[in-house]
């Protein structure tokens, strides 16, 4: 015997049952006629015949809950006691049905007349409360401006919708689809202020920014070469004392460096003093032939206005600065355009840095320079670059780039290793640009979340450009003003595409039609 014909021979025995009492109690069974059912106004305390599992399949003569909780359903002799579905919708044909459920009593709903799959009706479901299965309240209004009820959708993300509320197969409830998210841009995500702050969102504005990428490179530390000086005499001598002995030391312009005798010198102004006396014109050009010596100012000054010759002379420092080499040492002899001084003025040095070939057409005189030192790592310097070198390193495939910076202190000290990074400019114009964490970039397609209003956000498709220094280039898309999410919009992006999969895959419901399964 199939397992449908034991139930339909249950429900039988069942009913005998239940009206064999009634017979012995009272005669006739009520509600029992032959013909059409007449119906009768109820009594005021009317008592039911029996009761029907909501799924048709059984009844009691008392009243019990099926397997899933639900109460049966009491039939009284008005007529609305007939077991099956079909005739329960025969006795009530202006009433329409809410839905229909399926008749095993399991969370599945139809908006339509139809079967299960062992060929049972789908039992209808009304607006009263007396109707088999649950009855859903007509779809709301949301009490926070968002529109009536559409439709409910799959909380697993399945293309599975539903026109009433209901659970799936693990028991979590059916999200609710209101009228405003449905009249979004596919995929407007709705987050709830108490999910933006646990969530972390955080937005930024998108604005027009010139836009500026660093270039990163190393170097060392140069002196400069407009401020070097050395001191090499024209004359034969030899030292007959050192004033400024040692290497480093600080000197002044005009300094005495070393006092040292040369009979070169010393025959010429004696030359002058005998020429004074006796030719203007020859007096003249024995002078000329001491400034051309480089004898110091002052000791020309000093003969013209004396008239003696000095045995000893004094050397001075050309220029302000520190003594990088001393090869003078006293006592020595030193031949004409022998150097004994090498003189640095360290107030402004270069740094000459190394740029890779590929970067070089973006660094030009004029840009800023931002330098840091090994030596003092909780400082930088500022600097300008100054000139580009015009040849590459064939091995390397860098080119110098001078950058000069100011050295007041004298930190920076030749030969020191540092690091620098060149702002170079990318155009002439602002551009719309972005913070580069609100891009999401899946490889073929990039695109930002924007936030239409506080808690809701619309995914938006993006051409981007240029980037630099944690910007990036926003060309179509987005226009200045708009806020973007550069936080947390990740999570954003997954339900933003889940939410418009949804709308791809499983459209609202329409009235009259088949709610997908």
């Amino acid at each position: 015997m199939s397992a449908r014909r034991i139930l339909l021979a249950s429900a039988a025995l069942a009913t005998a049952a239940a009206l064999g009492v009634l017979w012995l109690a009272g005669g006739q069974p009520r509600g029992l006629v032959t013909g059409a059912a007449v119906a009768q106004p109820p009594p005021a305390a009317r008592q039911p015949l029996y009761y029907q599992a909501p799924s048709g399949t059984d009844f009691s003569p008392t009243p019990k809950k099926d397997a899933q909780g639900r109460d049966y359903v009491p039939v009284y002799e008005e007529g609305d006691q007939t077991p099956t579905p079909s005739a329960a919708s025969a006795a009530s044909p202006a009433r329409p049905p809410l839905y229909y459920q399926a008749p095993s009593g399991r969370p599945e709903y139809s908006a339509a007349p139809r079967k299960s799959a062992d060929g049972r009706d789908f039992v209808p479901v009304y607006e009263d409360a007396s109707a088999p299965g649950p009855a859903p309240a007509p779809a709301p209004s949301s009490a926070g401006g968002r529109g009536r009820i559409l439709y409910y959708r799959n909380p697993m993300g399945l293309p599975d919708t539903s026109p009433v509320p209901k659970k799936d197969s693990m028991g979590m409830d059916y999200i609710p689809v209101y009228e405003d998210e449905a009249n979004q841009p596919a995929g407007t995500v709705t987050v709830s202020p108490e999910r933006v702050q646990m969530l972390g969102v955080r937005t930024e504005t998108a604005a027009e920014r010139s836009m500026t990428r660093s270039i990163r490179a190393v170097g060392t530390v140069a002196v400069d070469e407009r401020r070097l000086a050395v001191v090499a005499p024209r004359f034969e001598g030899w030292i007959q004392k050192l004033l400024v002995n040692e290497t480093g030391q600080p000197v002044r312009r005009g300094q005495s460096l070393f006092e040292f005798y040369s009979p070169d010198l010393a025959l010429a102004e004696q030359e002058y003093v005998v020429a004074r006396r006796l030719d203007a014109g020859v007096a003249a050009a024995a002078l000329a032939r001491l400034r051309n010596f480089d004898l110091p100012p002052d000791e020309v000054a000093r003969l013209q206005r004396t008239g003696t010759v000095s045995r000893v002379l004094t050397l001075a420092s050309p220029m302000d600065g520190v003594i990088l080499e001393k090869a003078a040492l006293q006592g020595m002899r030193f031949a004409p355009g022998e150097m004994l001084y090498r003189i640095a003025d360290l107030s402004t040095v270069w740094l000459l840095a190394d740029v890779f070939e590929q970067d070089l057409g973006l660094v030009g005189p004029g840009q800023e320079a931002s330098i840091s030192l090994t030596g003092y790592s909780d400082r930088r310097f500022a600097g300008k670059v100054t000139f580009v070198y015009p040849t590459v390193n064939a091995t390397t495939r860098t080119a110098k780039v001078r950058v000069e910076i100011p050295n007041p202190g004298q930190l920076l000290k030749p030969d020191m290793y540092a690091t620098v990074e060149i702002a170079a400019p990318l155009g002439s114009a602002p551009v719309v640009a972005v913070p580069d964490s609100a891009v999401l970039d899946s490889g073929t397609r990039q695109a930002v979340l924007v936030e239409r209003e506080p808690g809701r956000y619309e995914p938006r498709t993006v051409s981007t450009g240029r980037r630099a220094n944690g910007l990036v280039e926003i060309r179509q898309g987005i226009r200045a003003g708009e806020r973007v999410v550069v936080g947390a919009n990740f999570l954003i992006d997954a339900e933003s595409n889940l939410r418009a999969a949804l709308q791809t895959f499983a459209a609202p419901p329409a009235s009259g039609q088949e709610a997908p399964r």
